[in-house]
């Protein structure tokens, strides 16, 4: 009998095992009606999955370097994540206006793009043309994350883990790959990105097998990544936002899940219900960067996207977005808006589906902006 799935023969067995109601910890079963009470317990366990909780630790920030870029200040920093790592980041200072300013962390892509990551969000000179042509395909020709610092925020970039600055090399890697010239050619960097594509699930593995999971050390560093933002002096800790896509919107669904500081999160290109996904949706879009083993058991991915209640959430999908299970899309949406429903903030949720393939076009940024404006504000009422 042909089941129409990635993994034929198997699914029905894996169809089995879906739970029948509503995950263990999702806000929707009728026994959880104390919001607080349900996030210490819901969060706790999202937690637990992620096997990494690494120790406290200060920022402990570095200037590597400031630069004046025209409208806006431009610093390369460092800021530890754990007591023995640091991690970059490009952080975005607006010109004038209020001493304490609003903090946006803008999250960046997969992409099957690992030369470069923070770079993907951020207009720099020189930068390589392979660079601006990603841009163009996904995020509408714009560097969002300097489409923001021009609205008044001041914006933090870092670098996930294995893109970027944070990319793996091996011992005998070549110059071009190391030091990431003007002149490498397009066909140099794709070699890269198929290299780092193709050895994800290796790392992945060894990841797991030291007792961790990429997925926690991705979410962790978002996190200490607000510790960073809300300790510098020119950011208001009370106004912070967050956003991305694909990823980047994972992201984002996860920072404002795990962290009641996230006043507003914009999640693009990354939700949909794990049941609608099964049977022919998780090639391409859960891999062991994303991966949560068991998670489906407890909560479903929309349920997490519910503990940034009441926090404020705009989430955007598009229509021809190959990645996703369209009806898995829609009944996420569902289950997002009765959620906040239930906790008496039906306000404090938006949810939008644009006739589009993958991407975070001009469109989605324009309804994106408007949301952080609102509930992130620029100016603060007196």
């Amino acid at each position: 009998m042909p089941t129409g799935s990635d993994v034929g023969s198997l699914f029905p067995f894996i169809e089995k095992q879906v739970p029948a109601t509503p995950p263990t910890y999702s806000y929707a079963r009728p026994e959880f009606q104390d919001l607080p009470a349900w996030k210490r317990v819901a969060r706790g366990r999202l937690l637990e999955l992620l096997h990494y909780r690494p120790e406290a630790c200060e920022p402990a920030p570095e200037v590597q370097e400031r630069v004046d870029a025209g409208d806006h200040w431009r610093e390369r920093v460092s800021f530890r994540t754990t007591p023995d790592l640091r991690i970059p980041a490009y952080v975005l200072v607006p010109k004038g206006g209020p001493a304490k300013k609003p903090g946006i962390v803008a999250l960046h892509d997969h992409g099957g793009f690992y030369l470069w990551g923070k770079e993907k969000l951020i207009e720099l000179p020189g930068e390589h043309p392979v660079l601006t042509d990603f841009r163009g395909r996904y995020y509408g020709g714009r560097a969002t994350a300097t489409e923001l610092v021009r609205r008044g925020y001041v914006v933090v970039v870092a670098d996930m883990f294995y893109w970027g600055e944070r990319r793996m090399l091996l011992d005998d890697d070549p110059g071009d790959w190391r030091e990431r010239p003007r002149d490498i050619t397009p066909e140099r960097i794709a070699a890269f990105n198929q290299r780092a594509g193709q050895n994800e699930q290796l790392v992945g593995r060894t990841l797991y097998s030291a007792g961790i999971t990429w997925s926690g050390i991705m979410f962790w560093d978002d996190v200490r990544t607000v510790d960073y933002l809300v300790s510098r002096p020119d950011v208001d800790p009370q106004r912070i936002g967050c956003v991305g896509l694909s990823v980047g919107g994972l992201r984002s669904c996860h920072l404002a899940a795990l962290d009641d500081r996230i006043r507003a999160a914009v999640v693009v290109g990354w939700m949909c219900s794990f049941r609608h996904q099964l049977r022919r949706h998780i090639r391409n879009t859960i891999g062991f960067t994303k991966l949560v083993p068991g998670l489906y058991r407890d909560l479903d991915y929309p349920d997490v996207a519910t503990l940034a209640m009441p926090n404020a959430l705009l989430v955007i999908n598009g229509s021809k977005d190959g990645l996703f299970d369209l009806d898995g899309v829609t009944a996420s949406f569902r289950h997002l808006e009765a959620c906040y429903r239930k906790a008496g903030v039906p306000e404090k949720v938006r949810t939008r589906l644009f006739d589009t393939p993958h991407e975070f076009n001009q469109e989605m940024q324009a309804e994106a902006w408007e949301w952080l404006d609102r509930w992130v504000p620029r100016t603060v009422q007196t």
